[in-house]
């Protein structure tokens, strides 16, 4: 083999050696020597072999969790805390290379900063509170990790509280606790619905009771009206024949049943018998002279 050919052959074998495909989840740092020499987007790149060495760093969404541990809060309960950290590598050259030179193992330094983060905050708060308050200690908590890896080239995506565990005993007086208060909740909403019924049942009484009244009340009134009209008609009507009427209402009654009364035949009685039939009265010997 001539000389050429055998530089064509190891030129080509250099070639293959140094060749660096870099996926899209990655960006890669070229080092010459041991120094910084350039950066590496994605797809293809081409290092000096032996001389040259590639870095890949992946820029997508990582997670890592800051391993449970034991916070004391400010009531002196024992509280067994667990967070998780979402965050990702800015894909600019200038945050990759923070994140490989400013920083040491940068996923073991947010662990270790989450841990003492939350140890801060929540040995500030009680238990009860830190249960009620999660939201507010995860801003704190992603608040104070995107302060301090600002340097880094990290972007603190977001933090989660997985879990705030006080010890087994006092869980158990809590749930004693919360249970109380929810039976205590649930009898005075029952008393209220059972006033609110009897409430209910009380205005429907009045009501009726007025209703009644009122009914009675127009009734007498038409009564009242009724009687008013029958004695304006009798004194306008019947003035002078209301004795005689009342009268022939006694004989009717009088001769009900077929009842016989011996009637004097000069009485008045007999006269308003006559006067009803057409009849005149039977006048006296005495009248006639």
């Amino acid at each position: 083999m001539s000389l050429l050919g055998l530089v064509i052959v190891v030129a080509v074998v250099i070639f293959f050696m140094g060749i660096r495909i870099v996926r899209p989840t990655h960006r890669g740092l070229i080092e010459r020597l041991g120094k910084y020499n350039r950066f590496a987007s994605m797809g293809f790149n081409w290092i000096i072999p032996v001389i040259e060495v590639i870095y890949q760093v992946n820029v997508t969404e990582q997670m890592v969790d800051a391993e449970p541990q034991e916070i004391i809060t400010n009531d002196n309960l024992n509280a067994k805390v667990d967070a998780q950290v979402y965050f990702k590598v800015k894909a600019d050259e200038s945050d990759v290379k923070n994140c490989q030179y400013s920083v040491n193992n940068y996923q073991w330094q947010i662990v270790n900063l989450a841990r003492t983060t939350l140890r801060n905050i929540i040995g500030t708060l009680t238990l009860k509170s830190a249960n009620s308050e999660r939201g507010k200690i995860n801003a704190e908590l992603h608040k104070t990790l995107c302060e301090e890896t600002a340097s880094w080239g990290l972007e603190i995506v977001r933090t989660e509280l997985k879990e705030i565990d006080p010890p087994k005993d006092v869980q158990e007086t809590m749930n004693k606790v919360v249970k109380a208060e929810n039976e205590k909740i649930a009898a005075i909403d029952f008393a209220t619905a059972t006033e609110t019924v009897a409430d209910g049942q009380k205005r429907a009484e009045i009501k009726k009771a007025e209703g009644i009244k009122q009914a009675r009340i127009l009734e007498a009134e038409g009564e009242a009206a009724a009687i008013k009209l029958v004695n304006e008609a009798a004194e306008k009507y019947f003035t002078g024949n209301a004795q005689v009427l009342r009268k022939l209402e006694a004989v009717e009654k009088s001769l009900a049943n077929n009842a016989k009364i011996v009637v004097p035949a000069n009485t008045e009685l007999v006269n308003v018998i006559g006067e009803m039939a057409g009849f005149l009265p039977i006048k006296n010997k005495e009248d006639k002279i």
